[in-house]
């Protein structure tokens, strides 16, 4: 039996507006959301925390979902690859800030985290033309670490639960750096094994 035609001829033949790249856009949207319920009543009423709480876990899980989802029915698009990150780095970035400005995370703990993820950014436009690196289980671990352990500090924790979330804190601190670094490092690599050697630069005379 001959394969639909979007599944033949690759990313081009995937409409852009499909439940995959849906599920991104949604989770843009709950971004302001979040941040508008993070800071009702100052950020001090546990019903708004609860809130959003919720609505955090829900743009996590949505996060997990549209990838699977694009790989899994083949709706894989260059809108997704380009959004799905924005999205992500959108929703880590307004939840560590609403927590700093309402002085619930130390404001060094969101400045390593966001320098992390912005320079892994710029690092991944850096190698674009070289190719592209795969996420790491550690990135993945990462990634897991933080959703864990920012939504444990969205909620109004106090006692042994609150002492938890810091520890799961520190560990995502910690997996930030590592494999910031060693996303450093295979970028590096990559480019050093495809840059062009100074003889291959010189134009014939």
């Amino acid at each position: 039996m001959t394969e639909p035609v979007h599944r033949a001829i690759g990313d081009d033949a995937v409409p852009v507006l499909n439940i995959a790249n849906a599920l991104t856009v949604f989770r843009i949207v709950l971004v302001p959301v979040f941040v508008v319920v993070m800071f009702a009543d100052g950020g001090d009423s546990t019903g708004w925390r609860i809130a959003a709480f919720v609505i955090f876990v829900v743009a996590a899980v949505t996060d997990q979902l549209d990838g699977k989802l694009a790989r899994q029915l083949n709706l894989v698009t260059d809108f997704g690859k380009m959004a799905d990150p924005i999205a992500d780095k959108a929703l880590i970035g307004a939840a560590l800030l609403s927590l700093s400005i309402l002085g619930l995370l130390p404001w060094w703990v969101t400045v390593v985290i966001l320098v992390r993820e912005i320079g892994v950014t710029a690092l991944r436009f850096w190698v674009l033309r070289y190719g592209i690196i795969p996420a790491s289980r550690g990135g993945k671990l990462k990634t897991l670490l933080q959703s864990v352990a920012i939504g444990l500090f969205v909620l109004p924790l106090t006692g042994a639960w609150h002492v938890a979330a810091w520890v799961l804190m520190i560990a995502a601190v910690v997996a930030t750096i590592v494999t910031g670094l060693d996303y450093l490092w295979r970028a590096w690599s990559m480019r050093q094994r495809q840059e062009p050697s100074p003889v291959e630069r010189k134009t014939p005379e």
